[in-house]
């Protein structure tokens, strides 16, 4: 176990009078799950969960207490950037926090974990550190009482059983997705996005059933009154869970850790997720030619999955798109080193520490170029950190697979020298 929480959390740990605790000596006190808890102290939301977190983790030491054993232990990850808040935050909590001279591995957990938004609390098992469950919040809400510990996934047929509505008043039963694509469509009414997405989302749809594929849309809504879930579920030819099944709408959100809409999880008939970013390939196939939509090692970078710069560090390769073929060989040179990554990270059940885009010359990028005060050369190697604002620049006279493979493994690394954004 220390092993595994010692590469995720490092050697040492600060409790609240700080005094510095041994990751390693975890595995003493029984701990089986750790929390991590990424928050500030000056946020509204942040001190709301601070509250409930810090009554739903006092009832586990009681029990502990009563049993003779740990099970649970949290983590708090600050986005504070002055020390002296940190200390005052740190002394408020009754559990432990990463040390806040320990910056550099508290951007690498915030890019690990995809942490988008705080406050945001996410479960890893102490013995492996892989993920047990993205959506802590939920938890606390949800299972107050902790009588679902230790909160691990289950099976999306699991989770989603029960009845299923269409818009007619119809319902049928969740088995009806069985041997079917599906795509998990969190979304709502009062969200200006999800309403754009949804008229695209409904032409995919129906393109896709007219090819004969077996495809079906689930609707889980974030809507904020039966009444609007309503007339928004009126413009869908798909299913939704009922509103009034809130339990099941939340194990939904709980299962994909979603943190935000619209999201569109598109998972194999076998219930397993073949793409998080089902918005991204809707609006960049709009035909559905590539429906499903299995994930690219290397993505061209595009208005629409620009938004993936900001999730952790990005290598984009800047290429002259007025040279015919320029954006395609770029392509072809990165991915297999792409590839190589995105296999050894899976073998290990986790995500890709990186993502990776061919950018040629448009408006979007001349902005990204711009707001990243990057040289005008082309081609230009780089990775890209918008969350740590860093960026790390190769600029030479070709580019060689050599060349890409030795950057990658010095920034994974940590051997090179970051650049401000």
């Amino acid at each position: 176990m220390a092993g595994a929480l010692t590469e995720v959390l490092g050697e040492v740990l600060v409790a609240a009078d700080g005094e510095e605790v041994a990751v390693s000596a975890l595995a003493a006190r029984g701990v089986s799950l750790v929390g991590l808890y990424f928050g500030c102290s000056l946020g509204g939301s942040c001190a709301q969960l601070g509250a409930s977190l810090a009554a739903f983790y006092g009832r586990f030491r009681g029990e502990a207490a009563a049993a003779g054993g740990q099970r649970l232990e949290i983590v708090f990850v600050s986005a504070e950037q002055e020390q002296q808040q940190w200390q005052e935050a740190v002394r408020a909590m009754p559990w432990l926090a990463l040390p806040f001279s320990d910056k550099h591995r508290k951007l690498k957990l915030w890019n690990k974990y995809r942490v988008s938004n705080i406050p945001s609390l996410i479960f890893i098992d102490a013995s492996s550190g892989k993920v047990v469950c993205r959506n802590g919040l939920l938890v606390i809400r949800d299972d107050p009482e902790g009588l679902e510990f230790p909160w691990g996934p289950k099976p999306f047929s699991e989770v989603v059983a029960g009845p299923l509505l269409r818009n007619n008043g119809q319902t049928l039963d969740s088995s009806a997705l069985e041997s079917s694509h599906v795509g998990v469509y969190f979304s709502a009414h009062w969200c200006p996005p999800c309403r754009s997405l949804t008229r695209v989302l409904v032409e995919s749809y129906r393109k896709i059933k007219e090819a004969g594929q077996k495809f079906e849309i689930l609707f889980v809504s974030a809507d904020r009154s039966e009444d609007s879930f309503k007339q928004y579920f009126s413009e869908m030819p798909w299913l939704a869970v009922p509103y009034a099944d809130e339990a099941r709408r939340s194990r939904l959100n709980r299962l994909y850790g979603i943190q935000g809409i619209p999201t569109l999880i598109v998972l194999d008939p076998k219930g397993e997720v073949i793409t998080r970013q089902g918005r991204v390939e809707v609006l960049n196939d709009v035909e559905c030619r590539e429906f499903p939509w299995h994930p690219k090692p290397v993505l061209e970078l595009t208005d629409s999955n620009a938004v993936q710069l900001n999730e952790g560090p990005c290598l984009v390769l800047f290429v002259d798109s007025e040279d015919d073929g320029e954006s395609e060989a770029a392509k072809q040179l990165i991915q297999p080193i792409a590839e190589k990554i995105i296999a050894k990270y899976k073998a290990k059940e986790e995500e890709a520490p990186l993502l990776f885009f061919v950018a040629g010359e448009d408006d979007m990028t001349d902005s990204l170029r711009d707001y990243t005060n990057l040289p005008e050369a082309a081609p230009l190697l780089t990775i890209l950190d918008m969350s740590a604002r860093a960026k790390y620049v190769m600029d030479v006279e070709e580019i060689t697979p050599e060349i890409v493979e030795a950057f990658v493994s010095d920034f994974l690394a940590d051997k090179l020298k970051p650049e401000p954004i």
